[in-house]
């Protein structure tokens, strides 16, 4: 494999717009005809639109973009522009009165507390992601909906991680791929397969102060003095995956990619976090759900890794490999 990102999955186009200023951007993840999607929502704080839909038992059975996005819930605007780029194409649902819409469903994360205030996606820039959307390796980092991440920011910018956006993707034989993006703005800290801390909330010395000191930043009751994270913080991101799945399966998927997110994120699903995840699947390859559920959850793992370790120091966040 020579493209380990998302679009590894034939068909799947991705397009970023990223705003430095504002420390702020969204991603823009387009699917071909036919792509069935699902969702899996574990956070206690979540910024969501159009998720109801893609859950079983709704008539909806496809999807024809996910909008990730910075901004918090004023992010969500980025997906009115999309559905204008899709409208423009042609492309949504076909209604029996003959009216298109186009399915975009959008999570959001928060990054308002860096970068100049006032900016923040809106419909001109989910419509400009769209256009750029290509199936290139997608660029991984400070960019689109990783611009302004932070990791363990409960004590402010200066104490954070820099975190941002990551891929990654298998090939699991005879052309079925799976596929993971995520956007890292966690509370916890991320964690190597081996348990080593690479990001997350920093002590004086600008080292990593580990997990068991992040949880006791969470305030207990006997505790008054303890300030408590705020929900401003979230992982968000797609596994997609060519295999052919029902509506069901496909939520399925999902369900089982926030595996990943536990394996990658110390603590995780938290009341502070909005961690969702979407799962597209484009119906090329038969295949056993349970496999690309399986891999779908390393891959996320991965993603998240890759996220953070892409990511570059940007509006007074040190990225993961600056200590000082």
């Amino acid at each position: 494999m020579t493209n380990e990102t998302l679009t590894a999955v034939p068909g799947i186009r991705v397009g970023q717009v990223t705003d430095a200023v504002g420390a702020t951007g969204c991603t823009v993840v387009l699917c071909p005809p036919g792509t069935v999607g699902g969702v899996d929502q574990r956070g206690g704080a979540p910024g969501t639109r159009e998720t109801d839909l893609l859950r079983p038992m709704h008539n909806v059975q496809t999807v024809n973009a996910i909008v990730l996005s910075g901004g918090s819930a004023f992010g969500l605007a980025a997906a009115d522009g999309v559905m204008r780029y899709l409208e423009q194409k042609g492309d949504g649902y076909q209604t029996r009165s003959g009216f298109i819409v186009p399915i975009v469903a959008s999570a959001i994360v928060f990054d308002l507390a860096i970068g100049e205030r006032g900016i923040r996606p809106d419909s001109a820039m989910g419509y400009a992601a769209a256009q750029v959307a290509a199936e290139a390796p997608v660029v991984q980092g400070s960019v689109g909906a990783g611009t302004g991440c932070q990791i363990g920011a409960m004590r402010g910018a200066a104490y954070a991680t820099k975190g941002g956006i990551g891929s990654a993707a298998v090939d699991l034989g005879d052309g079925l791929i799976v596929a993971a993006l995520c956007v890292v703005n966690a509370v916890g800290d991320i964690v190597d397969d081996d348990g080593t801390i690479i990001a997350g909330l920093r002590g004086d010395d600008g080292q990593f102060i580990g997990m068991l000191n992040t949880l006791r930043q969470l305030p207990r009751p006997i505790e008054t003095t303890t300030v408590p994270p705020s929900g401003e913080n979230t992982v968000i991101g797609v596994v997609a995956t060519n295999a052919r799945l029902s509506k069901e399966h496909v939520n399925k998927v999902a369900q089982m990619a926030q595996n990943g997110i536990g394996r990658a994120v110390r603590p995780a699903h938290t009341m502070y976090d909005g961690d969702t995840l979407f799962a597209l699947a484009t119906g090329q390859i038969p295949a056993d759900v349970n496999l690309i559920g399986a891999f779908a959850a390393e891959v996320t793992a991965q993603a998240i890794r890759n996220g953070v370790r892409a990511a570059t120091s940007l509006a007074g966040v040190r990225a993961w490999n600056e200590r000082s």
